[in-house]
């Protein structure tokens, strides 16, 4: 053979290789990565969004499920008291990465081992809330994705502001026992003030029957919209919460589409779907050996207006064109 040809066959071998997918190549080792999986939710609410996303975004890298990783999933089923227990689990397991879809789970994560890797599929304000030092430095074995909760229930509260002509009492559902919904709370306070707006705070429980006291608390106090702040039980609850809004002709906001789908009048919010892609990515650095600590926590650029104009027709609200232009999405 030519010392030419030879050269070519070398190169071709080496743009091959460097072709092959790094997720196949780390697999000559024989190593199966054991991924644990922490949801709020129960499985038939989870897997169809963030963790239907995430194993979309591992399938994109290159893993095949079952001969690259293998996952281990835990589901509260909207009781955050499981969490400890849950997270106890997976350590158990000898987790490689545990990936972790609750914000209200992460400390339980972490107080469970300061040595497995934790990827955040989702997170509301993870420094104010101490989970981790800093956005671009996170420090310890933590990192992942922040929601931008804060700024997308100040849109929420202006987007109802819009939807109801002459709006004057707003409620605010939330769970005083969930940290995370202080900074929210304070910032749909500052949303409707700038709107001209009175906003009352209502605590919604853990049962059906704590929801539906929050609905007629709010029909005695004169409510005309309500934001529901983001949490795993009323998600599990959604069906529920629609029917008792369109009940109650009460025009109602939430963070994300699911709601919208079974009967809610809007949601204005991120993807989970998109959350669990990019997990994938921060799993797909630690296998590749980049510590947590030295990834930088990563916040969404894009959110998502949906409406339910069969909803509205419902309930008797006619929708703004203004507002029906700024809709990604229409439900009729």
């Amino acid at each position: 053979m030519s010392g030419m040809r030879r050269r070519e066959l070398i190169a071709a071998l080496g743009g091959a290789v460097l072709a092959w997918p790094l997720a196949a190549r780390g697999q000559q080792s024989g190593k199966v990565w054991r991924i644990g999986i922490l949801s709020g939710v129960s499985r038939p609410a989870a897997l169809p969004a963030i963790w239907g996303g995430f194993l979309q975004g591992m399938r994109q890298l290159g893993y095949v499920e079952g001969e690259h990783f293998v996952t281990e999933y835990r589901f509260a089923d909207g009781k955050p008291e499981r969490f400890p227990q849950l997270a106890g689990e997976l350590v158990q397991l000898k987790s490689d990465v545990i990936v972790v879809g609750a914000s209200n789970g992460i400390r339980a994560v972490q107080e469970a081992t300061a040595t497995i890797p934790i990827v955040m599929a989702y997170s509301i304000d993870p420094v104010g809330n101490g989970l981790v030092a800093s956005l671009a430095h996170p420090g310890g074995n933590t990192t992942g994705l922040a929601s931008a909760q804060e700024d997308t229930v100040s849109k929420q509260v202006e987007l109802l502001a819009m939807a109801v002509p002459g709006l004057s009492r707003l409620a605010i559902l939330t769970n005083p026992n969930l940290r995370i919904h202080g900074p929210l709370l304070q910032a749909a306070k500052t949303a409707a003030a700038k709107a001209a707006v009175t906003l009352v705070p209502v605590a919604a429980g853990t049962t059906l029957q704590e929801i539906e006291r929050a609905f007629e608390l709010m029909t005695n106090e004169d409510i005309r919209a309500t934001v529901f702040l983001p949490d795993s039980f009323l998600l599990l609850s959604r069906q529920r919460i629609a029917e008792l809004a369109i009940r109650n002709r009460l025009p109602s906001i939430f963070a994300n589409r699911d709601y919208v789908e079974v009967g809610g009048l809007m949601s204005y919010g991120e993807s989970f779907g998109d959350f669990g892609r990019r997990a994938a990515n921060f799993v797909d650095k630690i296998f590749k050996g980049i510590k947590p600590a030295e990834l930088p926590i990563e916040q969404p650029t894009r959110f998502f207006l949906v409406l339910n104009l069969k909803t509205a027709k419902t309930i008797g609200l006619s929708v703004p064109d203004k507002l029906l232009a700024l809709a990604d999405e229409v439900i009729e």
